[in-house]
């Protein structure tokens, strides 16, 4: 399994990014993937849920801070699931990483693997 996330970089409050997560090595179409965040200084079972997505797509959930700003989305032809980010904050700031999980949901537990981040920083 190989999850590769893109897309990070340095905004102002207010701006938007685009993630992307591209993954091989699994059955992609067959799987919940999840994006979430750390911040300096949590442990990586402390990750905070952002976003997730259903096998199909037709299935989301968000974290109540990035309600209204943030859109997950999946593009099974192309394997790769999607972290629209708009109205960014200072608090958005972290690393963010996509995960894949047989079952889905909101705790790292339940996620199988995970790529290697993909810094954001929201500072003017």
């Amino acid at each position: 399994v190989q999850l590769v996330e893109s897309g990070g970089g340095l905004v102002q409050p207010g701006g938007s990014l685009r993630l992307s997560c591209e993954a091989s090595g699994f059955t992609f179409d067959k799987y919940a993937m999840g994006w979430f965040r750390q911040v300096p200084g949590k442990e990586r079972e402390e990750r905070e849920c952002v976003a997730t997505i259903n096998y199909s797509g037709d299935t989301t959930y968000y974290t109540d801070s990035v309600k209204g700003r943030f859109t997950i989305s999946r593009d099974n032809a192309k394997n790769t699931v999607y972290l629209q980010m708009n109205n960014l904050k200072p608090e958005d700031t972290a690393v963010y990483y996509c995960g894949v999980s047989p079952f889905g949901g909101t705790t790292t537990d339940v996620y199988v693997d995970w790529g290697r981040g993909t810094q954001v920083t929201v500072s003017s």
